[in-house]
Parts: C-alpha cells; structure tokens; sequence
C-alpha cells in the first residue's frame, strides 16, 4: 500500500514539475483561447476592460456618496478591490472547468494534466494585466502615497496565481468527478462577493470585524490592494496567505496523487 502510494505521489509530482516547465505550451493555449473568444473583435480581450472601467465608474461615485465616502479615495479602493476579485473569481470559476473543457486534449494526448491548470491562471494573468490598465489610469489622478511597500504587489500576485494552480486542479478534478460542482462553486463565489470588503471598508463592521478577519479571499486581496492604495500588508494577512498556499497544495496535492489517473474516464 506504501509503495502505491508513493507511486502515485512520485506520478503526480512529476506531471506537476512537466506542466509547470511547459512553458511553450500553456501560455500559448491561454492566449489561443482569449484570441479565440475575441475573434473578429477590434477591441479584443479590451472589452473586458472597457466593462470594467464603465462598472467602476457608475458604482464608485454612487455608493461613495451612499457610505458617506470621500470619493477619489472610495474610487481607487473600488477599482483595485474590484480588479482583484474578478482576478480570484476568475480563478476559482474557470478552475472547476479546467480538465472538463480541455476533453479533447486529455482523451487524445499525453500531455501533463497540470498544463490545464496552468492555462487558466496564465489565461486570468493576462486578463488581470489588461484590468490593470484603469487601476494605473485611477492611480494616476489621484495620486496615493505610495512607498517602497508598492514592490510587495507583485508577490501578492503571485501569492494568489499560486492558490488558482492548485485550485484549478482539485476543483478541476472534483468537477470532472461531479458535475454539480461547478454550480455549486458558482454560487459561493456569488455569495463570497457581498461579505469581502469589496464596495465597502472592513471597518464598517466595527464589532462584527470577525467577518473579514475569517475571509481568506478578504486577506488575499489585501497582498495587492493595500500596498496600491499605499497602505502596509498587515501581517495577518500575509500568514493567512501563506497558510492558505501550503495547505491548500498538500490537500490538492493529495487528491491529485490519488485520482490523476481516473480524470480521462470521468471526462
């Protein structure tokens, strides 16, 4: 049993280690699919962006001045909270469709199950990088007073581009499992927007702070936005963070050792 285990284990480390160094692979097939989605378009994948300014415009003024708001600052903390959930939302929805939608290539290549996976958080990266135009735009008219902490952003980035891998491959195994899933995460995340601090400040909740404090999703987005809105990470949100990440690649890492072989019967 040992030994089985162990061999599924050394399997699953090794598709790891050969989708992640795909790197003529994935990036390609995430581009391919934003192309593909865009095609005939002027615009392209700028849509995106463009509906994301025209939401962030109409909403920031309205609920800065519902909440009593000074509004240039209420606008930048929208339009970078905003853009970063769209970034983990994105993650986590597309995750549970990462072997489901990619039927085609699992059944007739030998190609590492975690390329996939790597697929859809580059394809996220790249639509968080076309986002991340209105924030430099926001940025530049209302000037934070950013400090050397600004260069932690990045690594919350990638911080959060971390957890998408490993939950693109346990949502995307358990969705290729059952099908319900993807629905069922669908609605979480739907349900994850309204209690993370995203039209409103943590400190609103006053004695009920504990909602934000046990959202990881909340402590997430922190890693970018507060050193964009020139504010530091609080610590508890990089130990979270981190936390998250080990314990989220040994529970993914577990399933995906165990269950990597069954994905192409399930599909």
């Amino acid at each position: 049993m040992f030994i089985a285990d162990h061999a599924y284990l050394s399997r699953a480390l090794t598709d790891i280690r050969l989708g992640v160094l795909s790197l003529h692979l994935w990036p390609t097939l995430a581009w391919q699919e934003i192309k593909q989605r865009y095609r005939r378009s002027f615009l392209g994948p700028f849509w995106l962006t463009i509906s994301t300014a025209l939401f962030i415009a109409g909403m920031g003024p309205l609920y800065g001045a519902l909440m009593g708001q000074d509004t240039s600052r209420y606008i930048h903390f929208l339009a970078v909270g905003f853009i970063v959930w769209l970034f983990i939302s994105g993650l986590i929805t597309e995750g549970c469709q990462a072997f489901i939608s990619a039927e085609g290539f699992i059944k007739q290549t030998s190609l590492p199950l975690t390329v996939h996976a790597m697929r859809v958080v580059w394809r996220n990266v790249l639509v968080l990088a076309h986002n991340f135009v209105i924030v430099i735009f926001v940025s530049a008219y209302f000037v934070p007073p950013w400090d050397w902490g600004l260069l932690s952003a990045p690594v919350g980035v990638f911080i959060i581009a971390l957890n998408g891998i490993w939950l693109s491959l346990l949502l995307g195994l358990l969705s290729a499992r059952f099908r319900d899933i993807p629905q069922i995460i669908t609605s979480l995340v739907q349900l994850l927007f309204f209690i993370t601090p995203i039209f409103w400040r943590p400190e609103m909740l006053s004695t009920n702070r504990w909602i934000t404090d046990w959202n990881p999703i909340f402590h997430l987005i922190e890693l970018v936005r507060a050193p964009l809105l020139g504010n530091p990470v609080p610590a508890t949100s990089w130990l979270v963070a981190l936390a998250m990440t080990l314990l989220g690649w040994l529970f993914a890492l577990a399933f995906f050792a165990r269950y990597r072989a069954r994905i192409a019967y399930w599909l």
